[in-house]
């Protein structure tokens, strides 16, 4: 590590258990990317690593990076090559598979909870990739997440808010499906439709729309429909999930993989979240 004063563990950076986790993906990563000059680089992994982590919890500009993190250029290399090729979630599938299995359940789930989110977007992002959620009243993007009953992250898809829930349900049913073998059912409200219905069944994967009790106002979780709901409530503590800055829905894909990443480590290694009062 470099003589640098460490951000805080329960926010950014990695503690030493914490990157044992991670290092080994890295390293071989490393090993099938070497130079044709043989140099290893400027920067350690574990502070590549930070500066990610502590991008997509403080939300900072590329440009705005603390002087005692590696730079711009450098981060965004690692981000956007361990982007293209599933790197980033790769390591949080590996850790995901280790709380499961941890929690005394198979690696992949046979339930899954679907649901999505409409955010605003950045000035910068561009104009061709979002649209208007008309229902919620969003312009922006619309995320789509499949979350085990555990609230861990199964499949993840960013499409234009204008989109319907259908084409999300629809493009996280074939991820689900593509990822995972043993997955049999999928919960989802009354936002999606038939359309979805159909297509779980064209995967194998039976869905059920789950409705509300039209007999009780007010806010009331639904069984194991809430556990989506407080998955999208983690994710907000990364302030760069908050609003879409991303110029590609890929990217903004692997920021959810990311703040996840941080969110099992955590778990792993017993360390305390912060409130999020104090987030």
């Amino acid at each position: 590590m470099s003589e640098r004063k460490p951000y805080k563990t329960d926010v950014s950076d990695v503690s030493d258990e914490q990157w044992a986790l991670v290092e080994p993906v890295i390293a071989a990563w490393k090993a099938a990317h070497r130079s044709v000059s043989g140099h290893q680089g400027r920067y350690e992994m574990r502070e590549i690593v930070n500066a990610l982590l502590y991008q997509g919890r403080t939300g900072c500009q590329w440009d705005l990076f603390p002087h005692d993190l590696p730079p711009r250029g450098a981060v965004m290399h690692y981000f956007t090559k361990w982007r293209d090729d599933g790197t980033d979630q790769t390591i949080h599938d590996l850790l995901r598979w280790q709380v499961r299995e941890k929690a005394r359940r198979k690696a992949d789930p046979s339930l899954v909870v679907l649901d999505t989110q409409s955010v605003h977007v950045a000035a910068g992002v561009p104009a061709e990739s979002t649209g208007r959620d008309a229902a919620k009243k969003v312009p922006g993007r619309k995320r789509g997440l499949a979350v085990d009953v555990l609230g861990l992250v199964i499949a993840v898809v960013v499409l234009a808010a204008s989109a319907h829930d259908n084409a999300a349900g629809i493009a996280l049913l074939d991820k689900v499906a593509a990822d995972t073998d043993i997955v049999q059912k999928a919960l989802v409200d009354q936002g999606f439709k038939n359309a979805v219905v159909a297509h779980g069944q064209t995967v194998g994967i039976e869905v059920e729309i789950v409705e509300r009790n039209l007999g009780r106002t007010g806010f009331v979780p639904i069984p194991k429909r809430w556990i989506v709901e407080r998955a999208y409530g983690i994710l907000m503590l990364h302030r760069r999930l908050v609003r879409d800055y991303e110029h590609l829905p890929r990217s903004s894909e692997s920021r959810v993989y990311w703040a996840m990443t941080a969110v099992i480590l955590r778990r792993l290694t017993g360390a305390t979240a912060p409130a999020w009062r104090s987030a």
